[in-house]
This record gives C-alpha cells, sequence and structure tokens, in this order.
C-alpha cells in the first residue's frame, strides 16, 4: 500500500483547499442557510475539479473532500462526484456517459444518491418493454430523507433488488426536510415515477462501496477541522494565567480527538486506493464507515467540548462541525449495524461479482 499522492491528486487537493479556504468563510456559510453555496460550486466547476475525479480516482475524490470537511463548504461535493460521476463513468453505457458526464463534469448537472438504510423502506420498481432490454422502468416508494435532494437535477435510486436506476428529479415528488445539519435535504416520493437503469450486476455494491469511503473522507476532514478550532481556542484562552492547552485533561482529550481522526484518514485512504488498484474494498469501505461514525461522533463532541462555555453558542464555527459530524454519523449507519455487515464480509460473503467490479475498473 502506498497512499502518497499523485501529483495530479495533490494538486486537486491543493486547489481544492485554496478554493474552499477563500469562499467557505463564517460569514458566506451563515448567508447560504441550507442552499448551496451557487458561487462557490460555480468556482469549483470552474476550476475543473468536480471532472477532474475521473482522473484523480477516488483517493483523488477523498482528499478533496477533506479540504471540504475542513470548512463544512456547502456544496452538494460528495454526493454529485459519487451518486453522479463515478457512478456513470464506472458504470454506465457509452450512451449514458455521453449524455450525463459533460453536465457533470462542470457541476451544471447535479446528481445524489436514495440508498435507503431506514427499516421499512422499500423502493420497487417495474420494468417495461423486454424489447427495450429491461432499462427502463417505473419507481415506486418514498425515501423520508435524501442529501441535497433540493439542489439535484436527478438522483441514482437503489431499489429493493439492489439495482440502480437514474430519476430526474422533477419526475418525483420532492418536500422540504430539516437535518441535524444545514443540507439542501428533501423526501424523495416517487409514484410510478420514469427511471433508467444504470449499470448491472456488481454496480449497486461498487456505488454503496464508494460514497461509503467519500463520505469518512469528508468526516475526516469535518474532524480535523473541528480539531484544529479547538487546539487554536485552547492555546489562546488562559485560565488563572496558563492557557488551557497545557492543562493535561485538555492535552489528553485533544490526542484522543486526534488519534481518532487519523483513524478515519486512514481507512478511508486506504479503501479509495483499493478501489483506483482495482482491488476487493467492500470490507474496508464498511470499516472506514464504521471508524467515521463511531469515532467521528466522539470527535465532533470533543471539539466542542474542549471550547468549553464558547461551546455552547449556536453561532460559533465549531457548531457546524458538531452538526456535519452527528448527521454523517447519521448517514454512514448505526455502528453496530456496520460491523455486522462488516462481520459477514470478513466471514466470506464478499462474492465474486465485486471483486469483478475492481477489476473491470482497474481495466479502464
Amino acid at each position: 500500500m502506498d497512499f502518497t499522492p499523485t501529483q495530479d491528486q495533490a494538486d486537486a487537493a491543493g486547489l481544492a483547499a485554496r478554493i474552499f479556504g477563500d469562499l467557505s468563510t463564517p460569514e458566506r456559510l451563515a448567508a447560504a442557510g441550507t442552499g448551496t453555496d451557487t458561487e462557490l460550486w460555480k468556482a469549483l466547476g470552474s476550476a475543473g475539479l468536480p471532472g477532474a475525479v475521473e482522473e484523480t480516482g477516488l483517493l483523488g475524490l477523498v482528499l478533496m473532500l477533506e479540504e471540504q470537511g475542513r470548512t463544512t463548504a456547502q456544496v452538494p461535493f460528495a454526493a454529485s462526484c459519487v451518486y453522479g460521476l463515478l457512478a456513470v463513468a464506472g458504470h454506465g453505457t457509452s450512451d449514458q456517459r455521453d449524455r450525463l458526464l459533460p453536465g457533470l463534469r462542470d457541476g451544471t448537472e447535479v446528481a445524489t444518491g436514495a440508498f435507503p438504510a431506514q427499516a421499512g423502506v422499500r423502493i420497487e420498481v417495474e420494468t417495461e418493454a423486454a424489447e427495450k432490454g429491461g432499462n427502463t422502468g417505473r419507481l415506486t416508494g418514498v425515501v423520508p430523507w435524501v442529501p441535497w435532494l433540493r439542489d439535484a437535477s436527478w438522483v441514482l435510486v437503489a431499489t429493493a433488488d439492489r439495482s440502480l436506476w437514474r430519476v430526474r428529479t422533477g419526475d418525483a415528488g420532492c418536500d422540504e426536510v430539516e437535518l441535524t445539519a444545514p443540507w439542501s435535504a428533501g423526501r424523495l416520493v416517487l409514484d410510478g415515477s420514469p427511471a433508467e437503469r444504470i449499470g448491472g450486476l456488481g454496480a449497486y455494491d461498487d456505488v454503496l462501496a464508494m460514497a461509503r469511503t467519500a463520505f469518512a473522507g469528508l468526516q475526516a476532514g469535518v474532524c480535523a477541522g473541528s480539531l484544529a478550532r479547538a487546539v487554536e481556542y485552547t492555546n489562546e484562552r488562559e485560565q488563572f494565567g496558563r492557557p488551557l492547552a497545557a492543562k493535561q485533561g485538555v492535552q489528553l482529550r485533544a490526542a484522543d480527538a486526534y488519534m481518532d481522526t487519523e483513524a478515519i484518514r486512514v481507512t478511508a485512504y486506504e479503501a479509495a486506493w483499493r478501489r483506483d488498484e482495482g482491488l476487493p474494498y467492500a470490507g474496508h469501505a464498511l470499516t472506514a464507515a464504521w471508524w467515521a461514525s463511531e469515532a467521528g461522533r466522539r470527535v465532533v463532541h470533543a471539539g466542542q467540548h474542549l471550547h468549553g462555555g464558547m461551546g455552547a453558542d449556536l453561532e460559533h464555527p465549531v457548531h457546524r462541525h458538531f452538526l456535519w459530524g452527528r448527521q454523517l454519523d447519521a448517514y454512514l449507519g448505526c455502528g453496530g449495524e456496520l460491523l455486522a455487515e462488516l462481520g459477514d464480509v470478513i466471514a466470506g460473503s464478499e462474492g465474486a461479482d465485486t471483486e469483478e467490479v475492481g477489476m473491470t475498473w482497474a481495466r479502464k
């Protein structure tokens, strides 16, 4: 394993860091509310960063998402790249790639994904005439919340039979919902909504593992940003003539948060690297998701706690990191469920289809 970024990956991450750092100020974030920062999204598209993911791979995307997480930038970068660009590039037909990728590359089109994990949620598909190859259908069901749905041009929906279908948001119902984090989320209502299939056998597993890896990378950045704010605050804030950072209890809490953040980062790097190398990575993606969920929650709580009374201020920038960390924890799934699924993978349930998907990507 070698997680050293290529020059292209390092350049893309550096450019992302500059754009996010320049445009995602606390004042702009507050003004964005729960919507996308359109100026920032246009800047990312103009810089070619969404399209660069095709060249930099999943590891390159994880590196850029870390930079987004540090600033909690209000854009659907992770969702559009994973559920849109990488899903279509890896599993779409030549016609679908020609139609869909240009808009995703420059940011004029935004995609998101509905992979229902909530108990009792089930999306059914009725495929149309066999002479069409079964690649068109109609979907029925409700997903309680989908991230960035209100900003999306289309959504990649996972159905009960583990197939993937593209539905234009204009052909589905979208009710606004309020989440823990100020994301532009919505309740997806499908009532015979027209859809086209994306990919075949193995596409579901690959896209789900990519999403887990990418959002874990985003969580690594959120945690790093939270910890950086806590370190700055405890070094500046004095108590009885000494900085709070000089106290052993503060140092231990910060050290634990740092180790947790590094665990999220390295497991996300490993899962992304394995996918880029064409190796099986479903178990590694689950490991990254578990760390991002369990450790991420600990880190953002520590970041807020280390701010003392300031951490209780809902307007303080560290509170955004807390909200994002908790939302990503919920999105990635319950730690116990992730561990149960990981146990199945370790026990040998990771099939040849998933491995073949990885090898196919590597050959491209």
